[in-house]
């Protein structure tokens, strides 16, 4: 019995090794066509043509561009204080309003200073009617010191005559002295009267000034900021902080560049500015500021640019995509970004050659211009590039142009034998 079941046995392992051995082969076959017809597909060698999107490489005039982030500053800004002490009694304005130079803005009450003002003029009304009575008392001195003078000279020659007396002519000599002494006297008070008209002018200036503090005015056109002393409250002169104004028709917009981009920098450069959630039209202005110095701690050189900002889209403040435009590189060729493909190698695109069949090409790529790239070394003009379809290529693998397009190689030969 048991050498029964031991030939059993060897007799099954027999027949699974003759089974196992046709399972076994056909399985290598089948995964050897499998890969065959995939390595065939990949490179459209027997198993048809790779259906493709190609582009023709163009050559177009790129603007050579410097991409950074900026921040937006008001042109002008102007922090309004108070510049005399009283009352707010009127705002004629309403926070964030835009307003014009010369419009009216606060009334701070103006009575206390009207009041002062009215007593300088009158005390200058007052110095003047004195100095008047001044210069008529020194007008009748002067007169009398003329005849004590004449009085005196002609008894001194009847002195010397012997015709009056010694005694007489020194009495008349010292009324002349007296009448000078009396005219200097009133010389010194007509400067005094004259110095207290003109210090009396200055203070009627004076509170005329400060009476003017009372309606401030808007000194330039600009956006008023938040209202920081409500209508009612007592301000006081240069210590409080009324509001803020921007002027931000034109504005500046401040950026930085890398320091080895100066020698390519000068004034009056295009610049485009555009805020960070709408790049579609950005706004146009011009290079008007380069710094003096680098920034040793960055590495960065500071620029400003103006803008008109006639829509008021750029605001103070805000951070902005900024584009300085450094030249025009002309005659440049263009394909689409989506034809440059990365390698181990670096980038390259497939060209479709006349025959319909695929060479991957090494290129240097340079600036960017929307949806297209530049390519400095690589293609000539006039060249096709795949554009689409690119991951079932290899080199010498037949496309199919997808969409009849123009730019196909071979399409005009197609077609002039067809006309045949």
């Amino acid at each position: 019995m048991r050498l029964q079941t031991a030939r059993k046995r060897v007799h099954r392992r027999g027949q699974v090794r003759r089974l196992g051995l046709p399972i076994f082969l056909s399985v290598c076959w089948l995964w050897q066509g499998c890969s065959s017809s995939t390595t065939s597909a990949r490179r459209g060698d027997g198993g048809g043509s790779v259906p493709v999107t190609v582009k023709g490489v163009v050559q177009k005039d790129v603007p050579v561009d410097l991409h950074v982030v900026g921040n937006v500053e008001a042109y002008l800004t102007v922090a309004v204080k108070a510049q005399v002490s009283g009352e707010l009694t009127k705002v004629s304005f309403r926070e964030g309003d835009y307003v014009r130079k010369g419009d009216l803005l606060f009334t701070i009450d103006p009575r206390l200073i009207q009041a002062q003002l009215n007593q300088a003029e009158a005390n200058v009304a007052r110095d003047e009617a004195q100095l008047a009575q001044m210069e008529a008392v020194y007008a009748r001195d002067v007169a009398q010191e003329k005849y004590a003078q004449a009085q005196t000279a002609r008894y001194t020659q009847l002195l010397e005559r012997g015709l009056v007396s010694k005694e007489q002519a020194e009495q008349f000599r010292t009324s002349a002295e007296a009448a000078s002494a009396t005219v200097r006297a009133d010389e010194a008070s007509l400067r005094s009267g004259r110095a207290a008209v003109a210090a009396g002018k200055a203070a009627v200036e004076n509170y005329r000034v400060q009476l003017s503090y009372t309606s401030f005015r808007s000194p330039l056109d600009g956006r008023t900021g938040n209202l920081n002393v409500k209508q009612g409250n007592v301000v006081t002169a240069n210590v409080t902080d009324l509001m803020t104004i921007n002027q931000v028709q034109p504005i500046y917009v401040t950026f930085s560049v890398p320091e080895s981009r100066r020698q390519e920098i000068k004034k009056s450069l295009l610049v485009m500015a555009s805020p960070q959630n709408d790049s579609s039209s950005p706004e146009t202005g011009e290079l008007t500021f380069i710094d003096n110095t680098v920034d040793s701690t960055t590495g960065t050189l500071r620029l400003k640019g103006t803008f008109p900002n006639q829509n008021r889209r750029l605001w103070p403040g805000e951070f902005v995509r900024v584009a300085l435009r450094l030249s025009i590189q002309s005659n440049a060729l263009v394909v689409p970004n989506q034809a440059i493909q990365t390698g181990q190698d670096g980038a390259f695109v497939f060209v479709v050659k006349p025959d319909r069949t695929v060479e991957s090409r090494p290129v240097v790529t340079g600036a960017r211009l929307d949806e297209d790239l530049v390519v400095e070394k690589g293609l000539q003009l006039g060249e096709t590039v795949v554009v689409e379809g690119q991951l079932r290529l290899a080199p010498g693998s037949r496309v199919q142009i997808q969409g009849g397009s123009e730019s196909a190689p071979g399409n005009r030969q197609r077609r002039a034998g067809d006309s045949k």
